[in-house]
């Protein structure tokens, strides 16, 4: 059964499933090139056909699946060529984000992101890539959302549908050291230090990219 986030509230059917969806496109759960059969989507969270439908229409308009929504859908390969041009516009987008949160977190909204980050650790140190790569998304769509600026956040996400988290995400240590990166993040939110939220925000998105690069190695 769908459920509402204890913190964020009034979210309509459609955009739940389109979260769970996103979330599991990014952790691997939905592998690139996977079919989306609307009726399983339906069962597994106990809702009916037209909000996964329409999830999917939402979905496929944000680049995160192709095809017929009516009939099925298949989650989109990425564009490797396109993605220093995502590696840019994320930076430029998400730094700004998180100056909002800075400037809008309550102890509340904290308390959230340092219990995703911690989910998020432990998930690593238990083995489990999927479960780490989930919370890592929940982290930071919870972080972004804090800035209550709906618009960027959507573009934010149209950029993710876009990025090669899955490839970043297996290079060997990277999530070791994105959960650090992550305590850094949520030091400078603490410390209300709006310069060092953003620089480290860059630098975590650098890293992740600059990773893959190194593991890729020299391309032709």
């Amino acid at each position: 059964m769908i459920q509402q986030s204890a913190t964020v509230q009034y979210r309509t059917k459609e955009e739940q499933v389109a979260d769970f969806l996103r979330e599991g496109i990014i952790a691997g759960r939905f592998a690139r090139g996977a079919r989306l059969k609307q009726l399983e989507i339906a069962q597994l969270l106990q809702t009916s056909i037209t909000p996964v439908r329409e999830a999917l229409k939402l979905l496929e308009a944000e680049g995160y699946v192709t095809g017929d929504s009516y009939r099925g859908a298949t989650v989109a390969p990425f564009d490797i060529n396109a993605s220093r041009e995502t590696l840019n516009l994320r930076i430029l987008l998400e730094t700004q984000l998180v100056r909002g949160a800075v400037e809008q977190a309550t102890a509340a909204d904290i308390a959230d992101v340092r219990l995703l980050a911690a989910e998020f650790a432990r998930a690593h140190e238990a083995g489990d890539n999927e479960a780490a790569r989930a919370a890592n998304y929940r982290f930071h769509h919870r972080l972004f959302e804090i800035a209550r600026m709906p618009q960027t956040l959507h573009f934010v996400q149209i950029l993710w549908a876009r990025y090669p988290f899955d490839l970043i995400n297996r290079v060997k240590g990277r999530v070791s050291r994105a959960a650090a990166e992550h305590d850094e993040m949520i030091a400078a939110l603490i410390g209300s230090d709006v310069s060092a939220a953003m620089l480290a925000t860059r630098q975590h998105i650098e890293s992740g990219w600059l990773e893959l690069q190194k593991a890729a190695g020299p391309q032709g």
